[in-house]
């Protein structure tokens, strides 16, 4: 029997997903998941080696879209919006275009089709050091981050991460995993899968994950796309401009 994420649902009407990114898990979107389930039964899902959700020594994009596809089997759900941020947005993308007959509409969160170089190494090699070490408070954790030069709004996101085990803490995601399988976090949309039907991309004005020269590709894959620039906002736009994400998410969602 397949294995089914863990999620935190919300609300009553048509499902909505929402995919964290790399790193993350279901509380990084509680208070934006409060808000829209006031209009959707919004499942606020942990992917593979993240949160609360089952470890696995393998970690790809076909194999996450297929969880995808277990979970709303498991959940009765034959019809679904999507929200996919980073990592959770190439998962959303691999899930559309392999089964776009159970996806109603799509939102992307500030990343491409594209293939992307790592920059996360050095993430993981901290995540793997806080792994290695003994820690007894969330303090000598941040000190340990703090060795690789990770800034401290990344430092805050990371050690969300940690749990407390007895008279220690450890780390709910399975870095393990996601370090072996980095190279695969990194992948491309292949070339001979698209999505038809309606698309949101929403871009950080301050980020560069998407760029100019990937809006061609984006109408590659998603010919009835809209792309989006969200002002005052980075990678995180969600957490640092609330509002206006919530606004166009929730007009595009709506929408006949």
């Amino acid at each position: 029997m397949s294995k089914i994420l863990s999620s935190k649902i919300l609300g009553n009407g048509k499902p909505l997903i929402i995919l964290h990114g790399l790193f993350g898990m279901h509380q990084n979107w509680l208070f934006f998941g409060k808000e829209i389930s006031k209009h959707f039964q919004t499942h606020l899902v942990d992917l593979r080696n993240h949160g609360d959700s089952f470890h696995h020594k393998d970690h790809n994009y076909n194999l996450m879209s297929k969880d995808i596809f277990n979970y709303l089997n498991f959940h009765g759900i034959k019809n679904v919006n999507i929200i996919g941020h980073s990592m959770g947005g190439k998962v959303a993308m691999f899930f559309a275009t392999n089964y776009s007959e159970f996806v109603n509409k799509l939102v992307i969160v500030d990343i491409s089709p594209k293939y992307y170089h790592s920059e996360h190494q050095n993430i993981v090699n901290a995540l793997i050091d806080l792994k290695k070490t003994n820690i007894t408070s969330r303090i000598q954790a941040d000190d340990r981050l703090k060795k690789f030069n990770i800034e401290i709004k990344i430092r805050q996101f990371l050690l969300k991460n940690l749990i407390r085990y007895n008279e220690q803490f450890k780390l709910k995601l399975n870095i393990n995993s996601i370090s072996k399988n980095i190279k695969y976090i990194s992948s491309n949309l292949p070339n001979d899968q698209k999505f038809f039907k309606q698309t949101l991309f929403l871009k950080g004005a301050n980020s560069d994950y998407i760029r100019k020269n990937d809006l061609e590709l984006i109408k590659f894959h998603f010919p009835n796309s809209n792309i989006i620039e969200v002002k005052n906002s980075s990678h995180w736009i969600h957490f640092e401009n609330p509002s206006e994400f919530y606004f166009l998410v929730h007009s595009f969602l709506i929408k006949k």
